[in-house]
């Protein structure tokens, strides 16, 4: 069984426009609705390649109730929390004339002390306890640092295979705690280890680093169009993505856990799981307005990779 875990999810809007001009009223293309947020995605990622996860996410006022809707019409299975706020309302906004895209990211409704304490009782509550647990994505104002860490500290009795994707103080403090996987990009991979990192070989040093200090077991560090690195104690090595059309990079990374943890859910090799990971990031980006990845482009992409096995990975 997969949880995952949001509470700062959204609901994103998208619309386009010809151009972007400051102090001009813009009359933008009809909008589109999704849900959003890491752990949200993630599960309706895997919920289109096929698995079954449980997304339990913070939800409060309209745009909760929104949030809702979208996830019962998608066929996710999902349980809300109530929070005293309201669910955030991101935009996606498309400048046709240049396809470039641009993002607002709200930061969140306020958490007082009960709403993030609730997060943590529903999830100890869970009747039946994940193999794997995804807490990703950002926290909300008014929610402690430390969010993460304690959620990892709740799962330690399950023996549950915790994955964080996270960034900042989140990502520092949910290492700090010890996890199964960590999923940085180059930058984050560089906070967490507190220096300036230059090619593959000083990154899978940082990893092999955060694995040593007892931080980590796996850490797949994303990078893009090149695939990831996969590094472990029993060795290190460049996955690399297949070549595709680039519609949309939103999703991407949440595509990408998505597909890693459903294979791993599903007993795979850790490297073939990585892989089939990179499939479903390379699938999502196929797709324009935060699409995520499709079964059957997934499917394809991988069986044109290279999925021999490596090591006693």
């Amino acid at each position: 069984m997969i949880v995952t875990l949001t509470v700062n999810p959204s609901v994103d809007a998208s619309t386009g426009i010809s151009k972007v001009v400051p102090d001009h009223k813009l009359r933008c293309r009809e909008a589109s609705y999704k849900p959003g947020g890491g752990g949200v995605n993630v599960s309706r990622a895997i919920h289109r390649l096929g698995g079954d996860s449980l997304a339990l996410y913070a939800s409060g006022g309209l745009h909760g109730q929104l949030l809702h809707h979208m996830l019962e019409q998608e066929g996710v299975r999902h349980q809300e929390i109530p929070i005293s706020g309201q669910t955030r309302e991101n935009l996606i906004v498309v400048e046709e004339s240049t396809g470039q895209q641009f993002r607002f990211d709200m930061p969140g409704p306020r958490f007082i002390e009960g709403d993030w304490k609730e997060c943590l009782e529903q999830l100890t509550a869970l009747q039946d306890k994940p193999a794997y647990l995804v807490a990703s994505g950002s926290l909300p104002p008014g929610c402690p640092a430390d969010f993460y860490a304690r959620v990892i500290e709740a799962a330690k009795p399950w023996k549950a295979r915790v994955i964080i994707d996270t960034s900042g103080e989140a990502l520092q403090l949910a290492a700090d705690a010890g996890v199964y996987l960590l999923k940085p990009n180059a930058r984050e991979l560089e906070e967490l280890v507190g220096h300036a990192i230059t090619g593959d070989e000083e990154v899978k040093a940082a990893a092999l680093q955060l694995i040593e200090e007892g931080r980590t077991e796996v850490v797949v560090v994303s990078l893009g169009g090149d695939g990831a690195l996969l590094i472990t104690r029993e060795g290190s090595e460049h996955l690399h993505a297949p070549e595709v059309p680039v519609l949309s990079v939103v999703g991407a990374g949440d595509s990408l856990v998505a597909g890693l943890v459903y294979s791993l859910e599903r007993g795979w090799p850790l490297r073939r799981a990585v892989q089939f990971g990179i499939a479903s990031g390379a699938a999502a980006v196929m797709n324009p307005e935060r699409q995520l990845c499709k079964r059957e482009d997934t499917e394809r992409l991988f069986a044109g990779m290279d999925t021999g096995a490596a090591g006693h990975m």
